[in-house]
């Protein structure tokens, strides 16, 4: 298909033509919608793209040339209008955390691709499987907050959702033709259940440091001096506005605090530390040393190592698990998603009833798979 022919997106930047828009797609059955952030570029990653497909017309919204995108709410909370996404955890996140979205009736190709048991699942290649379309894939890690948006990088937003009901349409032929249609729905109704958030709204610094690689094979006094590196690479993330990995990558702030210099000329050696680095950062790395050093060494934090019992049956659930979705030729999360195989482990459930309870959001599941689940939890405890 020659997708230089298709007509030019519609930008939405002034409010009057966002409440059109939203008056438009309050009055369709279906729209296709993605979402493009900024999250390589910023501290705190924004939204800085919304695409909606409607009756094949392409609209691309600006949040950051808007001051209200309220218009917008009533069309993702309406039951009556089908959103339709691919991969849609990251926007419906993002849309949640930015502007306090509520979502209902979603279709994720996606996730109807991998129930379909696809072993190519990413949009691109099914753009061109399915219609001949390739995407320029260098535009993924675009800087999506610069303005104005060059040309190439509307006309690639703009495939996001081109193609997506047409999509929707041929999966759902095939997924009810598979019987699989009430799996897939079990899956769009637990989407619209995501929590937005904000992942540094709270500041915790200590958690950030235990999750550099490699942390828990530091000395406690080595931590602490780690700890005070994480806060300092925080601070100066936020004041140039930069993602923590471009100020300060973790394997080179794991290194300074395994070898805790003291002057300049040893940030030298260190890998990761550029000349420029070391004369933004470099005194403030090695005060940030020194206040480790005097500070009480820390210690990783301690988790409850689970029962027997409990690994038990989660390794059970596990075997069960692979091998129905090799019978049925899809991925083991397809079958059981991790958190529901977590919490049947727990719950150890002893009859259909209390498994019920236990998978009460996907009744389906329930009803295809739970004397087969009761089955592996007793074998665990033979």
């Amino acid at each position: 298909m020659a997708i230089e022919k298709l007509p030019a997106p519609v930008l939405i930047t002034r409010q009057a033509a966002l409440q059109r828009l939203a008056d438009t797609l309050r009055g369709e059955k279906i729209i296709a919608v993605d979402t493009e952030s900024n999250s390589l570029y910023a501290y705190q990653e924004q939204v800085c793209l919304i695409q909606f497909t409607a009756r094949g017309i392409d609209y691309l919204v600006d949040p950051l040339a808007l001051d209200d995108l309220s218009p917008l709410a009533p069309v993702f909370s309406d039951p009556a209008i089908e959103k339709v996404f691919h991969a849609a955890e990251y926007d419906l996140i993002c849309l949640k955390r930015d502007f306090g979205y509520t979502f209902n009736n979603l279709f994720d190709t996606m996730v109807a691709a991998r129930i379909l048991g696809r072993e190519l699942y990413g949009l691109g290649a099914i753009l061109e499987e399915e219609f001949g379309v390739q995407v320029d894939k260098r535009y993924q890690r675009a800087n999506w907050g610069q303005r104005p948006l060059p040309p190439e990088l509307l006309a690639y937003a703009r495939l996001d959702t081109h193609f997506l009901i047409p999509l929707r349409n041929r999966f759902m032929k095939q997924l009810q033709e598979e019987g699989k249609w009430p799996l897939a729905q079990e899956d769009f109704r637990r989407l619209t259940e995501l929590n937005g958030y904000n992942g540094r709204e709270n500041n915790n610094h200590t958690a950030a440091c235990w999750r550099v690689s490699g942390s828990y094979d530091l000395t406690p006094q080595q931590a602490a001096v780690l700890l005070e590196l994480c806060k300092y690479r925080d601070e100066a993330a936020q004041q140039l506005n930069r993602p923590l990995f471009k100020v300060i990558n973790d394997r080179t702030l794991l290194i300074i605090a395994s070898e805790m210099p003291r002057q300049l000329r040893d940030l030298e050696h260190i890998p990761g530390m550029t000349r420029r680095q070391i004369e933004r950062h470099g005194m403030a790395l090695l005060a940030a040393v020194q206040r480790g050093l005097n500070a009480e060494p820390i210690h990783p934090p301690r988790t409850q190592r689970p029962s027997e019992q409990y690994l038990e049956r989660l390794d059970a659930l596990r075997q069960w698990r692979k091998q129905t979705a090799e019978r049925l030729g899809v991925k083991s999360d397809v079958i059981l998603p991790r958190d529901l195989m977590t919490a049947i482990a727990e719950r150890n459930p002893h009859n259909l009833q209390e498994l019920e309870g236990v998978l009460k959001e996907v009744p389906w599941r329930f009803s295809q798979f739970g004397q087969e689940i009761l089955e592996a939890m007793k074998r665990a405890h033979e």
